[in-house]
């Protein structure tokens, strides 16, 4: 059999383009199937030796070492081909000798494809299929396409310790391949180490362009990490790349995210070419830091110059007139979707429609809205209830809202803390009990509140109850210093949100 690279590269592209268009999120022993099936489509019977022929025939391990033994001393095993024969017939003709066939084939330098497929299809047909994963990371191995495609995909299957460790195994990394591992990264919600990565990059000397950028980017946006974010502006106004669609809209969001939307809206003023999702960017932006009345307005100039909304922009316009308590100027964005625009709304808008009637205290209308979605209520909407019930302390419809969650989101934690504040503002003592005691029943634990901070282009995480920080000495010395000022000053905290920990 002979050995090309180009039918390899060929299954592997397959194998990414099965994961993207399903949208996998896992690997699972049903997708492997279909990978083998797809790799093992060519392979032929393994051919017949006289000795190896016996293996099919062996009943212990004892004879199949006997076999071995005869193999080493006559010095046939030392061929790799036949080394990769003798292994797979043990594979696929011996299988309860499984572990043997793995032995043989580690002390084997130069696998070759044909033992590696034979491993796969054995692993496929045994009780750990999951392993064939492994064996086909060693087919990839010698070529560079395929390595990084396999990191992608694996990345994208949310497998980011595995596509790290196939990255950190390449012995040859091209830009292509940083880049693909840095937006891995930033795309599972890993933007430290997207950023660490970048830094790597970058001291190794490896050429960072427009795709770099957009994954820092997208990871400063994600920290609110402003300082690294401006860095990052820099970085490619030195390098003078053209500001595209998708590095202008990356540049935006960074700023909306990091709260200096006047500098984000330079940004949007300053792009020569924009597409709906700049300006769907620009218009979030707005709703996300308060400004709903600009948002609108900048939605207005968009369907002026001729650009059509997509379901994105609708999100952002729905935020804008919750924010400003625009109801009916909502509805009619809302009807506008489907039937100006073509658009179905999908859950996010409806969530969106929710907490509108909620911020205006429209509670009723809000429920009557969840029932008459035509799908199943999601999560969303019903948090977007509770946190109106708590706002206007509404306990019989903020105990129906809480219910929903659960019953959706059996340890959403979140659902039963706001209850229980509801309870709580109320002097509903026995009701936050009820709920402690509920959490207690299903052990759901209150996840411990966290922030994130920038000092000097340096992020700082703080979770409660960690004192872990190498400066925790001195921030708690400030605390106090400032909780003291504040006293003096006559603040009184707010303490009637009860959030605690079970």
């Amino acid at each position: 059999m002979r050995e090309t690279e180009n039918p390899v590269k060929k299954q592997i592209f397959m194998i990414v383009c099965h994961l993207r268009i399903h949208k996998k999120t896992e690997v699972t022993s049903n997708d492997l199937l279909t990978f083998v099936f797809i790799l093992m489509s060519s392979l032929k019977s393994i051919a017949k030796h006289p000795i190896i022929s016996l293996i099919k025939s062996c009943t212990t391990l004892k004879e199949l070492k006997q076999i071995h033994t005869h193999l080493l001393t006559t010095g046939t095993i030392k061929d790799p081909h036949f080394v990769g024969q003798f292994v797979a017939s043990i594979a696929l003709n011996n299988p309860i000798n499984l572990n043997y066939s793995e032995q043989v084939l580690e002390r084997c330098d130069t696998p070759t494809l044909f033992t590696l497929n034979s491993m796969i299809r054995a692993h496929c047909k045994s009780c750990n299929p999951q392993k064939s994963f492994y064996f086909y990371i060693k087919i990839l191995h010698s070529d560079l396409v395929c390595q990084t495609a396999l990191v992608g995909a694996l990345a994208k299957c949310g497998d980011i310790v595995s596509a790290r460790k196939m990255f950190d195994e390449m012995p040859d990394r091209d830009p292509i391949a940083w880049n693909t591992m840095i937006a891995g990264y930033a795309q599972c919600g890993r933007s430290r180490e997207a950023l660490r990565l970048f830094h790597l990059m970058q001291l190794e000397g490896v050429k960072v362009d427009e795709v770099s950028m957009v994954s820092v980017l997208s990871a400063c946006a994600h920290l609110g990490a402003l300082d690294q974010g401006r860095w990052a502006h820099y970085c490619i106004e030195r390098n003078k790349f053209p500001v595209t669609v998708a590095l202008g809209t990356a540049l935006i969001d960074m700023y909306a995210k990091c709260g200096d939307m006047n500098k984000a809206m330079e940004v949007f003023w300053g792009t020569k070419d924009r597409n709906v999702y700049t300006w769907s960017s620009a218009m979030n932006g707005l709703a996300i830091n308060g400004a709903g009345e600009e948002c609108l307005e900048l939605f207005s100039l968009m369907k002026w110059v001729g650009v059509i909304p997509n379901e994105i922009t609708f999100v952002s316009v729905l935020r804008g007139c919750s924010l400003v308590g625009l109801v009916d100027e909502g509805c009619h964005h809302f009807d506008s979707m489907r039937k100006v625009y073509g658009i179905e709304p999908q859950l996010e808008h409806y969530g969106c429609m929710v907490d509108l009637y909620g911020r205006a205290g429209l509670l009723e209308k809000a429920l009557s809205f969840i029932n008459s979605m035509p799908m199943k209520p999601h999560a969303g909407a019903w948090g977007a209830l509770l946190n109106a019930c708590k706002t206007y302390k509404n306990m019989g419809l903020g105990e129906l809202a809480s219910q929903k969650i659960v019953e959706l989101e059996a340890e959403n934690h979140g659902a039963y803390v706001l209850l229980s504040n509801i309870y709580a503002d109320s002097k509903d003592w026995d009701g936050v009990i009820n709920v402690r005691e509920i959490m207690k029943a299903k052990g759901v634990r209150k996840l411990p509140g966290c922030t994130v901070i920038e000092v000097d282009g340096e992020v700082h995480e703080f979770i409660v109850g960690d004192r872990s920080h190498p400066r925790y000495g001195e921030i708690e010395v400030m605390l106090v210093e400032i909780s003291r000022r504040l006293k003096l000053a006559g603040y009184v905290a707010n303490t009637n949100p009860v959030l605690f920990d079970i």
